[in-house]
C-alpha cells in the first residue's frame, strides 16, 4: 500500500502527518510505503516550527525537503489524504480518481506562519487523524 499526505507548501501539515503515520504503522508492525507531497512544494525544508513540535515525539523532520506531487506519485497512491476540501477539488480536477482521495473530517488548517503552539495543535490533530486511518485500513489495535 502506498499512502500520500497532501499540503499546500509539504512544510507543516503533509510532512508531519507522514512521519506520524510511519510511526504508527511501525508500531504496528505494518510495512507501507508512506511520504508526502505539495500542491505549490519548492524544495523548501519543513518549517521550524513543525521541526521542533515533531521533535517534542521523538519524530525528525530535519532532513525533509518538500516536493511536488506528481502525477505520478498521484497515480502510484492507493490513498492520498489531502488536508482540505479545496485540496480534494484541486485533485479532482486534475483527475486523480475520487475514491483514491481522503479529507479528514472538518479539515487540518495550515498552521504555517503560526505559533509554536498552533502546531503542537496541529501535530496533536494529525495524530488523531493518523491513528483513525491506520485503524480503518489496517484494524484497529488494542491500547
Amino acid at each position: 500500500m502506498t499512502v500520500v499526505f497532501v499540503c499546500t507548501g509539504n512544510t507543516c501539515r503533509s510532512p508531519m502527518a507522514e512521519a506520524l503515520m510511519r510511526a504508527e504503522l511501525s508500531r504496528r508492525g505494518v510495512a507501507a510505503v508512506v511520504t508526502s507531497a505539495g500542491l505549490s512544494a519548492t524544495g523548501e525544508p519543513a518549517a521550524d516550527h513543525a521541526v521542533t513540535a515533531m521533535e517534542e515525539c521523538g519524530l525528525n523532520l530535519t532532513r525533509h525537503r518538500s516536493r511536488p506531487l506528481t502525477k505520478e506519485l498521484a497515480n502510484a497512491a492507493d490513498h492520498l489524504v489531502v488536508m482540505t476540501e479545496n485540496h480534494r477539488a484541486l485533485l479532482l480536477a486534475a483527475g486523480v480518481a475520487e475514491e483514491k482521495i481522503t479529507v479528514p473530517a472538518g479539515g487540518v488548517p495550515d498552521p504555517f506562519g503560526g505559533s509554536l503552539e498552533i502546531y503542537r495543535r496541529t501535530r496533536d490533530t494529525l495524530q488523531d487523524i493518523v491513528r483513525a486511518l491506520a485503524d480503518d485500513w489496517f484494524g484497529e489495535v488494542a491500547g
